[in-house]
């Protein structure tokens, strides 16, 4: 009876997580020639060479019935790969037979590890290999929690590779382009050390199985069909990480490859009953939202949990406008989809990725994938001034399509501003913007929000409006108290009026004109930190308005103000960087040539082998700070910041950012 599961392709920018894709979609024949252009059939992916969001794909081998998630591999496109994994049955991580960048891995290893998503190891490009397949192995020991255990051997002549000793049967093959592999006599040269790495995958089986371990310790071979079921059971539990190699651009090590999954994959039935998701009600999650060019609408890449999904059946209240199961960009229309199943549903408005789906809507919220703090940003304007109606409804459904974007209409510098995990990524939305939604968008560099304050006090500032026309005229008149507050404490109104000299009617008019001049301030910001105190006036009983002690107020503050030394402030931003520890060193003379202040760094909980830096950082050194930090770690190094406080602007600094202001 066949089985169903569903496998994400993941690892890092360049691995050949496509190009083994290929492979395994042309050994099913499932497809005739490359799946490329099929799959990457996006033209942000075209024009970059590179994925740029989930694609699916189905093939089956043997018994095995397979739904394949290909997930981008550049590090600022993870939301995508995250969102599809926490509806997956298992993953095949696909890594380059590279020690020294073993560690890029650890963030999708930690992932995996924290959901408990079985997955392999599949060690592509092994015929460019300088490192031994020991030390491979080794190096990404360094990065996962779980045992990765040797399914196989490879037979070397000299720096070609020849093929494979499989573990288990202890049987050698030879690789053939473009034909399976020839069983060989066994390598006797090979012997010493294809039984150490045997010894290596029994040891890892046997912890887990007590029967397995009284045989080698009585030294008992281990018939191979027991070793095959605790591959599978161990592989299920997401207890060991078993590790295959090849070269998925000549087909070697694939065939091997899909024969293990067939035996040891597990099914989605098994997932659904790990989760506890083995009812009867409908019961689904979308793992990822797509709006088709040119108006086609909008699909949701869904996993069927439990249950069985119609089309035409209403789900959280919204009707299925459509079902499908895809191949790349080909759909293929059907009628229903069973537990276990991935598909895509037409027009669920209103439903978002991540979203748990049933009949009521009414059902316990399954778990969502981790949510990407955004680390880059650029400021937007539509090149046609007419376009800025519709720019907000496209970003609503960019983000949509895309969770680890977000936008805001800045307060201060009036900006509307895109943020995401890095230039790739951004540009690959403005993209989109303009081929999907034809908006063609100006981009600059988001400005600083940098504020004012002032050093000292001053008193009786007078400000004296009065304006005369044809009927009543307007007069106000006030005496302010200008004061500095410390940092932090924003703006404080009061007023110590005697007599009446200021009728109550119109002191609001003075805090409103107050407020109104520290919008911007003489040196061209916003005021925070200082106290305002209405001290006196005077008033005329026809002519005073609030609108006249409104404009009197704005009179006093521009005239008290200059004489209180105003000060640029800039934002400071508590920074929470992590890195492989080889790297702490150069990340925090980074962090300190942007003139940022190392408050200390520590070992990173549950990270093995990376530490975490705490600094404060000037927000106007954070824009291209993630460009760096990936350039130093290779990649890996990632972090979170948040605004903690607001600092004086040196003094030469301050004087090239307000004549860069005025200019």
């Amino acid at each position: 009876m066949a089985r169903q599961c569903n496998i994400a392709l993941i690892g890092s920018y360049n691995s050949g997580k496509t190009t083994l894709l290929d492979s395994i979609l042309r050994l099913t024949q499932t497809i005739n020639g490359k799946a490329s252009s099929l799959l990457d059939s996006s033209p942000e992916a075209r024009d970059r060479h590179m994925g740029t969001e989930i694609n699916v794909a189905y093939a089956h081998w043997g018994e095995l019935e397979m739904t394949l998630l290909d997930c981008p591999g550049s590090v600022e496109l993870l939301q995508e790969t995250l969102n599809a994994l926490i509806g997956v049955d298992m993953a095949i991580v696909v890594c380059e037979p590279l020690s020294d960048r073993a560690f890029t891995l650890t963030p999708l290893f930690k992932c995996l590890d924290d959901w408990q998503i079985p997955h392999i190891l599949f060690v592509n490009k092994m015929e460019r290999s300088h490192d031994s397949f020991m030390d491979i192995l080794a190096a990404y020991r360094q990065v996962s929690t779980r045992p990765l255990v040797p399914h196989q051997y490879p037979i070397w002549n000299g720096d070609d590779l020849l093929g494979y000793i499989d573990l288990v049967s202890e049987d050698a093959y030879h690789y053939h382009a473009g034909a399976a592999a020839d069983l060989v006599p066994f390598p006797d040269a090979l012997r010493t050390v294809e039984q150490a790495a045997r010894a290596e995958l029994l040891e890892a089986l046997a912890n887990y199985d007590d029967h397995l371990l009284e045989e080698l310790l009585e030294d008992i071979a281990p018939p191979t069909s027991e070793i095959m079921a605790d591959l599978r059971w161990e592989l299920g539990a997401d207890l060991i990480v078993p590790v295959f190699f090849g070269s998925a651009q000549t087909d070697y090590g694939v065939r091997p490859l899909l024969a293990a999954l067939e035996r040891e994959a597990p099914a989605a039935q098994e997932t659904a009953a790990r989760r506890q998701l083995a009812g009867d009600a409908p019961l689904a999650q979308v793992l990822k939202t797509f709006y088709l060019p040119q108006g086609g609408g909008k699909l949701s890449l869904v996993r069927v949990w439990q249950g069985t999904l119609t089309d035409g059946m209403s789900l959280n209240g919204v009707r299925i406008g459509g079902m499908y199961r895809a191949l790349g960009h080909q759909l293929q229309s059907q009628n229903q989809a069973t537990a276990g199943d991935i598909v895509l549903l037409a027009r669920l408005e209103g439903i978002a990725t991540g979203d748990t789906l049933s009949l009521d809507g009414q059902a316990a919220a399954l778990p969502r994938a981790e949510q990407l703090e955004p680390v880059y940003a650029l400021a937007i304007t539509p090149t046609k001034r007419s376009d800025e109606v519709k720019l907000t409804t496209a970003l609503q459904k960019l983000l949509e399509e895309d969770p680890a974007l977000r936008w805001e209409h800045h307060g201060d510098t009036h900006e509307i501003i895109l943020w995401g995990q890095g230039e790739i990524h951004l540009h690959i939305a403005l993209d989109r913007l303009r081929r999907k939604y034809n908006l063609p968008m100006q981009t600059h560099l988001p400005r600083v929000p940098y504020k004012e304050t002032i050093r000292r006090s001053t008193h009786n500032s007078h400000g004296r409006y009065k304006h005369q026309t044809g009927g009543h005229g307007q007069f106000g008149d006030v005496y302010l108290d200008i004061a500095p507050l410390s940092r932090g404490s924003g703006f404080q109104f009061a007023e110590t009026i005697v007599g009446g000299v200021v009728p109550k009617q119109y002191i609001p008019g003075v805090e409103q004109g107050v407020r109104e001049f520290l919008n911007h301030g003489p040196l061209g910001f916003p005021m925070v930190d200082l106290a305002v105190t209405l001290t006196n006036g005077s008033y005329h009983s026809v002519d005073s308005s609030e609108q006249a002690f409104r404009q009197a107020a704005r009179l006093a503050m521009q005239a008290g103000i200059p004489q209180c030394e105003p000060q640029l402030l800039e934002p400071i931003m508590r920074v929470h960087v992590w890195v492989p520890k080889a790297f702490t060193a150069k990340v925090m003379q980074a962090l300190t040539g942007r003139r940022g202040q190392v408050l200390g760094y520590d070992q990173k909980a549950d990270w093995p082998g990376w530490e975490q830096i705490e600094a404060y950082l000037p927000q106007s050194e954070m824009h291209d700070f993630v460009v760096e930090l990936r350039s130093i770690t290779m990649g890996a190094g990632g972090f979170h910041w948040e605004f903690d406080h607001l600092q004086e602007v040196p003094e030469k600094l301050a004087a090239a950012i307000l004549a860069a202001h005025s200019s």
